[in-house]
């Protein structure tokens, strides 16, 4: 159920709050490409800068226009795990499929720390969860020792491993239980991850490019690994472009370029440097992206 090519999507603002009817768009446009999931309330989707309310409502209006179409996966993680908890519950009586949980930030948990707090969350909720490692942004790495423990939890139902570590990958899928789903959380990774047996990607560059990123891993799980490589060279510099600047500065910027939504940010979040917007255009332009797209293009 958690396989393919997951969005990591965007939250759209307008005038200082969520623009709504941009954010449906962009949904059924991930859907109508061959995207199998969606992400809300991820690091892409500007969650440390939602209020609570903002976040209960893009995940209810992800799980309202995916309508079962694919499954949602909500962004629920904190670094506390009381609010963690708190987000999971609204996202399970919400209809969510599942949760991505962060590993908890700045605190610096041990191991141990990291573990008492997924299992608290996996025995109060009956959602499937899955851990989302990604040490450059919280200071802290979800170890696999610590994955494969948490794997043998009923309801843990997989990873998005975003170190880029492909050794740290391949522990994870060596040490943890047999069907334990394991998503490339780095674009850069994905064909290589699933090389040695992960199951897709939680990607940022499917924002913009989303038929491009499911046919990639599409290709690759039906064996035309010819194909699949051809794509992941394809993708290449669009990949570093998402990643010129902070995430999703680079990657909304490109949607607003593109015609589907408004160039905004919130603090500290601020537009991208102009010789690095220029630089972003011209590579959404040599890929075929144009400065204003409509329709079921990717």
């Amino acid at each position: 159920m958690f396989k393919g090519s997951i969005t990591a999507i965007v939250t759209p603002f307008k005038n200082g709050g969520v623009d709504e009817a941009a954010f449906k768009k962009l949904i059924n446009f991930q859907i109508e490409n061959g995207s199998d999931g969606i992400v809300p309330c991820g690091t892409t989707g500007e969650s440390a800068t939602l209020t609570y309310e903002e976040h209960d409502r893009v995940v209810e209006l992800a799980v309202e226009t995916a309508a079962k179409r694919v499954p949602v996966i909500a962004g629920t993680g904190s670094n506390s795990t009381a609010e963690t908890l708190s987000l999971t519950k609204h996202a399970e009586k919400a209809g969510a499929d599942a949760a991505l949980l962060i590993t908890p930030y700045y605190n610096k948990p041990t191991q141990q720390g990291l573990y008492e707090h997924y299992k608290k969350i996996a025995e109060e909720t009956s959602l499937p969860i899955i851990l989302y490692n990604v040490p450059s942004r919280t200071g802290v790495n979800l170890l696999p020792e610590t994955v494969a423990r948490l794997s043998q939890l009923k309801n843990v139902a997989g990873i998005k491993e975003a170190t880029g570590n492909l050794q740290q990958a391949s522990d994870v899928i060596e040490y943890s239980k047999k069907g334990f789903i394991v998503l490339s959380g780095d674009d850069f990774t994905t064909l290589p991850l699933m090389a040695i047996g992960g199951h897709g990607v939680i990607s940022v560059t499917s924002n913009v490019a989303p038929k491009d990123v499911s046919d990639m891993v599409r290709f690759w799980r039906a064996g035309k690994h010819d194909e699949a490589r051809k794509l992941h060279y394809k993708l290449q510099p669009l990949h570093r472009a998402m990643f010129i600047e902070t995430n999703p500065l680079p990657v909304k910027t490109a949607l607003a370029l593109m015609g589907m939504i408004d160039e905004e940010f919130r603090l500290p979040l601020v537009t991208m440097d102009a010789s690095n917007r220029a630089k972003l255009s011209g590579t959404l332009a040599a890929y075929g992206l144009g400065l204003s797209i409509s329709g079921s293009r990717s």
